[in-house]
């Protein structure tokens, strides 16, 4: 009886590594691998995993560019505001040349925030408000901003009527697309 079950379950191999009981082949120790069926299933699952990030990651960009756009609208607010802060007081009190400013103080381009200006007093000053324009993040340039003069509705999307007597009172991006949040970027 021993010998018979010693027969059926035991591990006895041939030369060619078969157990007799059974006719298939046992790995050896150190022998290992991984099964079509397995392998199939990882891959469905690293593919289903993969299906549902791709989307979340585009939402994430574009959330990450629509902060940026937000940061530099501000910035060139803020600055155009300090510009206007700033020269209303000069120009009443005559230290500006009348001739060369904007009747309204506002910039006359978003260059000449970065350019600033030298006001005659005090002297040995000189007033930047901009390092640099910001690069619209939607269309990857610095000169892409749409303007709005003090006579443009301040919702329109702008006319760019600035002149000597407009300055640029407002800007805006001139992205065409719509937000995570369903506004279009040109309403920012």
């Amino acid at each position: 009886m021993m010998n018979r079950l010693k027969q059926m379950f035991g591990n006895r191999r041939s030369l060619s590594g078969e157990n007799p009981a059974n006719g298939h082949r046992q790995p050896e120790p150190g022998e290992s691998g991984f099964t079509l069926l397995e392998l199939i299933i990882t891959l469905t699952i690293i593919a289903i995993l993969v299906a549902g990030t791709v989307p979340f990651a585009h939402n994430m960009i574009k959330r990450e560019k629509e902060m940026e756009l937000r940061r530099s609208l501000r910035e060139i607010r803020k600055a155009i505001d300090s510009f206007h802060n700033q020269c209303l007081p000069m120009r009443q009190g005559n230290s500006l040349q009348a001739s060369e400013w904007p009747e309204d103080c506002y910039p006359q381009s978003l260059e000449s925030l970065v350019e600033g200006f030298e006001p005659q007093n005090p002297p040995n000053t000189y007033v930047r408000f901009l390092r640099r324009v910001p690069i619209d993040p939607f269309t990857g340039r610095s000169d892409s901003w749409g303007l709005r003069s003090t006579e443009d509705d301040p919702f329109s999307t702008g006319s760019g009527r600035v002149s000597q007597t407009n300055g640029i009172f407002d800007v805006y991006s001139t992205a065409s697309g719509k937000a995570l949040d369903g506004t279009e970027y040109s309403k920012w």
